[in-house]
């Protein structure tokens, strides 16, 4: 009888990014690798700094032995659902943006001016009081 693998989304296993609670998908299949952080020869971050996307490139840059891939399979929880798409659909916004957002726009405009501003002024006063000692 087949045994019956569990499906993941990227985006449930990237919600497991912590070093008690850390997941890894490579090849399109999902690894608990919680319990070998720490055991890790390249140390925890390598692991982390994958957390939330395709580490495949990643894994086969490394130059992984054989006994290497061989010891990630006793991680294997499960796949990634290939009906979800890896990619999350992007919110598309209309043209007319929310009156909140040309406000904040609007704002920030005003208050960041005046750094550039005073950087030419200096540059002009420091001009001509170089170029009076000449």
């Amino acid at each position: 009888m087949p045994t019956l693998t569990k499906l993941f989304t990227m985006q449930e296993a990237a919600q497991h990014n912590t070093k008690e609670d850390c997941w890894i998908v490579i090849d399109g299949k999902v690894y608990d690798v919680s319990s070998y952080l720490d055991e890790h020869p390249g140390g925890d971050d390598v692991i982390l700094s994958t957390i939330g996307k395709d580490a495949t490139d990643d894994f086969e840059d490394a130059g992984h032995s054989k006994s290497a891939r061989e010891q990630l399979e006793s991680f294997f929880i499960g796949e990634l659902d290939p009906s979800v798409p890896v990619i999350p659909e992007l919110e598309i916004y209309s043209k007319k943006q929310p009156a909140e957002y040309v406000q904040k726009l609007k704002d920030l405009t005003k208050q960041y001016w005046a750094v550039p501003v005073a950087i030419v002024g200096i540059s002009v006063v420091v001009g001509f009081l170089y170029l009076r000692k000449k």
